[in-house]
């Protein structure tokens, strides 16, 4: 025991420092040389074990305190040095321990700082298949199917197809209609006397899981009852764009280069359906219409015979160079935050807006059906957008049937609210607009209730001392 030396140095300067003495104050109380003292806090002399019971004696310090490790520091400091980016960097364990005993709290911070260091390379793959999910290129973006190649294309360009409107408005134009004529019943009389194909709607049971078949051999179009009578124009309608103005879609696909079979057939079904509604709502009239009623979607469904999504999903249609509209954008959830639909007059602002934040107001839609729920809404980097959302009503369900419910998001810069009726229902400019953010692993909002995951950007549980007000908070 009389033989053993201790290297305790900066662990007596934090003693002496805690009391407030100087060097010449304590060494006089050890009985030795300040000189000396000087050599003992700098590690160049050790603790004897007479030196160890006269600090126990004079100032109360307990012999484990001096004798044993800094806490666990130089145990986690050796964690953080066996990482392979520094494993090269140390000989040995002495600098660790120097480092943990002279400045325990730079070692904390070192080791918390590693800490969040380790957790964000765990996120990488998440981040990675996030990326991927939005269109950007990663080493996942091969795996996507056929409808995420469709989605992206659709969601990244402007939702307006100058051919298509040019030629549904042409074509709607040679119907010759009057006003109140029903389009309806012009297109079913445009297919029969030109294709020789007759619509019939057919009970549930008949067709019980399709919307639409066409029956080349009988050359009739079948119609599912569950179908409202809009969606059953718009079956039509497509049915008439495919006959009539094929080529015009045919163009558009080609230019949209999709790399496989599969995402043409799907992308043309989705061009199918924006022609069908360009012919259902003709470019000008629409525009003229939707100006006048200052984007009133109701005014505008009962105007044109069609339904509050068909006419939202119009709106983010107008983009005619010189004849241009408010550019909105719309998405559609489902009611566990499924989204499957996505579009904008300029592409859907994923960046800007997001659309996967758990406070938009439309997933608080469900609960109030039917009704038009208006807000405007400020991203974190402070650009705001009118928002306005409400339930749709989908294909007729059987008694017990349970079939998804959708509701739609339809947006705009808040710099055109003064533009659009919505407007009206929001409170003076002096209340302050819903915060939210793109998504909660993208969102650095602290303190928000309704968080639902941790950010990818920021780390968690960094200081077990204090909880934030959700449980994936973080500093």
């Amino acid at each position: 025991m009389a033989e053993r030396k201790i290297f305790a140095g900066p662990r007596v300067r934090r003693i002496r420092n805690g009391l407030g003495l100087t060097q010449t104050a304590m060494a006089e109380a050890l009985e030795i040389s300040p000189s000396y003292l000087n050599l003992i806090e700098r590690n160049q002399r050790p603790l004897t074990v007479q030196l160890l019971l006269k600090l126990a004696s004079v100032y109360k310090v307990d012999l484990d305190e001096l004798q044993g490790e800094a806490g666990g520091s130089t145990s986690q400091l050796r964690e953080v040095f066996a990482d392979p980016l520094l494993s090269g960097e140390l000989p040995g364990d002495q600098e660790l321990i120097e480092v943990a005993e002279a400045a325990p709290n730079a070692a904390s911070g070192i080791i918390k700082l590693y800490r969040a260091y380790r957790e964000q390379a765990a996120r990488l793959s998440d981040l990675a298949d996030l990326l991927a999910r939005e269109g950007h290129e990663t080493s996942l973006s091969g795996a996507r199917l056929p409808i995420d190649e469709v989605c992206e294309v659709f969601e990244r360009r402007p939702n307006y197809f100058a051919r298509l409107d040019e030629a549904a408005e042409t074509f709607h134009a040679g119907l010759g209609l009057s006003p109140g004529d029903d389009l309806a019943v012009a297109l079913k009389a445009w297919l029969r006397s030109t294709h020789g194909v007759v619509v019939r709607a057919l009970p549930v049971q008949t067709m019980p899981s399709l919307r639409r078949r066409y029956d080349r051999h009988s050359m009739r179009l079948f119609l599912s009852e569950r179908l409202s009578p809009f969606d059953q124009l718009r079956e039509v309608a497509m049915e008439v764009v495919l006959l009539a103005l094929g080529e015009d879609v045919q163009a558009e696909l080609e230019a949209l280069e999709l790399s496989s079979g599969e995402a043409r057939r799907i992308a043309r079904f989705e061009l199918a359906r924006y022609t069908a509604h360009a012919l259902m709502m003709p470019y000008g009239a629409f525009l003229s219409a939707a100006i006048r009623a200052r984007y009133d979607i109701d005014v505008l469904r009962a105007r044109f015979n069609v339904s509050f999504e068909q006419a939202a999903n119009r709106l983010t249609m107008l983009q005619r160079p010189g004849a241009a509209g408010v550019p909105f954008f719309m998405m559609e959830i489902d009611n566990a935050g499924n989204r499957f639909r996505r579009a904008g007059a300029t592409g859907f602002p994923q960046a800007k807006f997001g659309g996967a934040c758990p406070k938009l107001n439309v997933h608080s839609a469900f609960a109030q059906p039917g009704q038009v729920l208006v807000e405007q809404v400020e991203m974190p980097d402070g650009s705001a957008f009118l928002t306005l959302s409400r339930t749709l009503e989908g294909p007729q369900a059987s008694f017990g049937e349970r079939i998804r419910r959708t509701a739609l998001l339809i947006g705009c810069d808040a710099s055109s609210r003064e533009d659009v009726a919505y407007a009206a229902a929001l409170p003076d400019r002096t209340v302050a607009p819903v915060a939210i953010g793109p998504a909660c692993r993208l969102c650095e909002r602290s303190g928000c209730l309704a968080r639902a995951e941790p950010p990818l950007t920021r780390p968690l549980g960094l200081d077990e001392m204090v909880t934030g007000l959700s449980a994936f908070d973080f500093q």
